[in-house]
Formats: structure tokens, C-alpha cells, sequence
């Protein structure tokens, strides 16, 4: 590195009177004027500085060497620098490069194990149960809710019920976005929208296309985004009581109570096929990535994986009462509800559920005459060990959270961070029995999770 610095030179008093320069050092030269007298009578040194004496040669040598550097040496210098900026750079490229190519191979990891059904995040452990003020209840249904879904980015809820209507809400501020109204009965040529009981639900996992069904064997698509119908898909002989998108697509199954499932292309507006194997009404389906879907078939006590494009299905057997709820937990894991109280979960490998927990909700009446209370709804929380059902009377998520009502539909932010829960005063499927103490409504339950302590976390491969 160079430096600015001064140097102040000195006369070298070792001069001979013949102005030799004994030391070495440069001669002098005398400039003397002809009269003796003269004012131009004075001596100059040739190599004199008017900042002061000189400095001798040995030492202005070292101090050169010292502070001052060869053009070689400088580019040498810089040219070290630039070198080791350029390492610096790639190391850290490598760095980032690496971090990127784990983060892909992480991801890639991932989706095979999601696509075997083997991927599982354990988050259930960490959950604790929300305050009651945390927990928000959005009004706007005059009648039961029977079903709703959230849109893939988690920022609304789309929400369906009994009064023929639908509601979009925004999650964060809690106010209705669009209504679309239901109609009277007999005004179905004219009135755009359900003139019936809305059952069943689905969203696309784009977020572009949304489906309902009705009582009146109608399914009907709506542009998400804006709540602008599009069209209407006919076909089934009796009321839609299950929908589901096939994951990254835009196919659609539907289940019904005249025991079939129909497959429908929703960008083409298009029917493709029908699937028969229930022997009673079809009370629930589910679906996720793979070309097949999952179904509850009510009273014939059976539950049905369907290989749309084998064009199979397997069938499994285990509960004792009406299965009335199905959702899948991964491609290969599935959770069913019952109105005998029963809760099991089952693999697509076994004709028998891994475990069943009976009277899930537990009981009432007097205790000679005890019924266990009906298992409504049941939610999971996408390739994680966390699920939940939502029953009779008080009870949801329990011990999370209790309010009056039916819990007729609940699901999962894809985010895990809430939980909806849809309740009405009645059972979506009839009127058996009415709650008037309960209040309409969705309630919106965040999912609240254990502060990590970094000293127990461990990594894992």
C-alpha cells in the first residue's frame, strides 16, 4: 500500500573548501559575483530545498523501499487481490449452489414420498388449544351450514348451506366478498344458482374452478375468483352428496345417493364415465393426486378405493354403523366416520382399518338408553399425523374447542394454520334432530403450536 509522506532534505555540512563532496554526496556549485560587496554576493546549492536539509541517500533509499512500490509490485498486488475476490465469489456461489441443489433434492424427496403415501410431518405433538376469544365465528347463513372449502392460497372460505346460498369470506378480515343468493323452489329455469339444499363442495387446487351439488341432482361450476356460474353438469338420479378435483387438474368426481361416481372434464364441459359398485346411498368422497378416488358408502358399511383408470375398485369393510364421512390423509391413508360413533383409520393395503376409536364423541341420553354421538365430519391435515371430527351437539377438536351445534364440514388451511369448522342446527343430511341454542355459522380455529426450544431440536436425516 503507498502512502503520502514528506521528506525534509538537509545540506551535508562534509564539503571541502574545493567543493568536493568527501561523504559522496552531489558536488556543489558556487555562483560568486565579481564585486565582493554586492548584494548578488550569496551562494547557491544546486541540490538545496527551500523545505529544509536533505535527507543522505542510504536513508531516503530504506525509506523508499519502505513506503513506495515498483509497478510490477503493484500489479502484482492487485492482481493477487482480484484472485482472491474471485474465490471469495466462487465459494460462495458453491455455497448457494449446494444450499439450491439440497433444497430441490429435499423437495424431489418430498413428492416421491407424498406420491407412495409415506410422507408424514409430526405436528400434532406441538398443538395446544387456542383461547375461546382466538376463536372467530362468521354469520351470514340463515339456515345450517352443510359444507365449505378453502381456496389453496388460504385467504378465503367458500361456505354452502341449507338456504341454497353460498358465501365467499375473506379469512383475515372476516367479511363476506360475494353472495350468491338461492332460489325458490320451481324457479330453476330462471334463477342462477341452487334452488336446493347444497351438499357437497370442492375447489380446484389451481384455485380457478369451484363445484357444488344439491338435493336437486345438480352439480353446478363457478369461477372461483369472482363467484360467476358457468355451467351446469346433469346426470345423476339422485342428490350430489360427494365432489372432489383430482390434484394439478381440473377432473372432477362426484358421488351421489343413486350410488354412482361420475367423472367429469370440467375445461372441456364434459362428461366421461360412470362407476357403479355401492350397494346404498354414497354419503362422502375424497381425492387427492392420483387418478383415483375414495368413497363412503353410507349403509352398506363399505369403503371403496376406486382405479379410475383400471376401471377397479377395492373394497374394505370394518365399521359397524353408517359411514357418513371419508378424507384422505396421504395416497395411501384414509379416515372414515360413522353415526355409530366410531372413528378408523385404514390403509389401501388392509380390508380392515389400523385402529378404530369408538364412541369418538361419546354419549347421550339416560344411562340405560345411551347413544353414542354421530361422527359428522371428519378433516386431516395433508401428509402430517393430525385429524380431526367433528360430531353432535358440543363437540369439535376436542379438547380444542366446544361449541352447540352440528359440526357438518371441517377442513385444514393447506398452511395448518386454522382449522374451519361449519355448524348448523341440524345434521346436513336431515332433520332428526334441531339445535336452537346453536348458532349458524363457520368458526374460524387457529392452530396454535408449542414455542420450539432450539436446544431440543435435533436434526435429522
Amino acid at each position: 500500500m503507498s502512502s503520502s509522506f514528506f521528506i525534509k532534505s538537509k545540506s551535508n555540512p562534509k564539503l571541502s573548501k574545493k567543493g568536493k563532496n568527501t561523504a559522496g554526496t552531489k558536488r556543489k556549485s558556487k555562483v560568486q559575483a565579481k564585486k565582493p560587496n554586492s548584494k548578488y554576493n550569496v551562494e547557491i546549492s544546486s541540490d538545496s530545498d527551500t523545505e529544509g536539509p536533505t535527507v543522505p541517500k542510504k536513508r531516503q533509499a530504506n525509506e523508499e523501499n519502505e513506503y513506495d512500490e515498483t509497478p510490477q509490485e503493484k500489479k502484482l498486488r492487485l492482481a493477487k487481490l482480484y484472485l482472491e475476490q474471485l474465490k471469495e465469489e466462487e465459494e460462495k456461489r458453491a455455497e448457494e449452489d449446494d444450499f439450491e441443489t439440497d433444497l430441490i433434492a429435499g423437495r424431489l424427496q418430498e413428492e416421491v414420498l407424498e406420491q407412495k403415501g409415506k410422507l408424514q410431518r409430526p405436528i400434532a405433538k406441538d398443538l395446544i388449544a387456542p383461547d375461546a376469544s382466538e376463536i372467530r365465528l362468521l354469520r351470514g347463513h340463515k339456515l345450517p351450514i352443510t359444507c365449505l372449502v378453502i381456496s389453496p392460497d388460504d385467504k378465503y372460505i367458500f361456505s354452502a348451506a341449507k338456504d341454497c346460498s353460498i358465501i365467499k369470506w375473506d379469512v383475515e378480515s372476516g367479511k363476506k366478498l360475494h353472495t350468491v343468493h338461492g332460489g325458490r323452489k320451481g324457479t330453476e329455469d330462471r334463477h342462477v344458482g341452487h334452488t336446493a339444499h347444497i351438499l357437497c363442495m370442492a375447489i380446484s387446487s389451481d384455485g380457478k374452478y369451484m363445484a357444488t351439488g344439491d338435493m336437486n341432482k345438480l352439480i353446478m361450476i363457478w369461477e372461483a375468483e369472482t363467484c360467476k356460474h358457468l355451467y351446469k353438469f346433469t346426470g345423476h338420479k339422485g342428490p350430489v352428496s360427494g365432489l372432489s378435483f383430482r390434484r394439478g387438474t381440473h377432473d372432477l368426481y362426484s358421488a351421489s345417493h343413486d350410488r354412482s361416481i361420475k367423472v367429469w372434464n370440467v375445461n372441456e364441459n364434459a362428461y366421461v364415465e360412470t362407476l357403479f359398485g355401492h350397494q346404498d346411498a354414497i354419503t362422502g368422497l375424497d381425492s387427492l393426486s392420483r387418478e383415483r378416488c375414495v368413497t363412503a358408502g353410507g349403509r352398506d358399511r363399505t369403503v371403496r378405493v376406486w382405479k379410475i383408470a383400471e376401471e377397479s375398485q377395492l373394497v374394505f369393510h370394518g365399521h359397524e354403523g353408517s359411514i357418513d364421512c371419508i378424507q384422505l390423509i396421504n395416497e395411501e391413508h384414509m379416515i372414515t366416520g360413522a353415526d355409530d360413533g366410531s372413528l378408523s383409520l385404514w390403509s389401501v393395503n388392509k380390508k380392515k382399518p389400523l385402529s378404530t376409536v369408538r364412541q369418538a364423541h361419546g354419549c347421550h341420553g339416560d344411562a340405560e338408553l345411551q347413544q353414542p354421538h354421530w361422527v359428522a365430519s371428519v378433516a386431516a391435515l395433508h401428509n402430517s399425523d393430525t385429524v380431526a371430527s367433528g360430531g353432535f351437539c358440543c363437540e369439535t377438536l376436542n379438547p380444542f374447542s366446544q361449541f352447540s351445534g352440528f359440526v357438518n364440514s371441517l377442513k385444514f388451511s393447506n398452511s395448518g394454520q386454522f382449522l374451519a369448522a361449519g355448524v348448523g342446527q341440524e345434521h346436513r343430511l336431515g332433520r332428526w334432530w334441531r339445535l336452537k341454542e346453536a348458532k349458524n355459522g363457520i368458526y374460524v380455529i387457529p392452530l396454535k403450536r408449542k414455542p420450539s426450544n432450539p436446544e431440543e431440536t435435533k436434526m435429522t436425516d
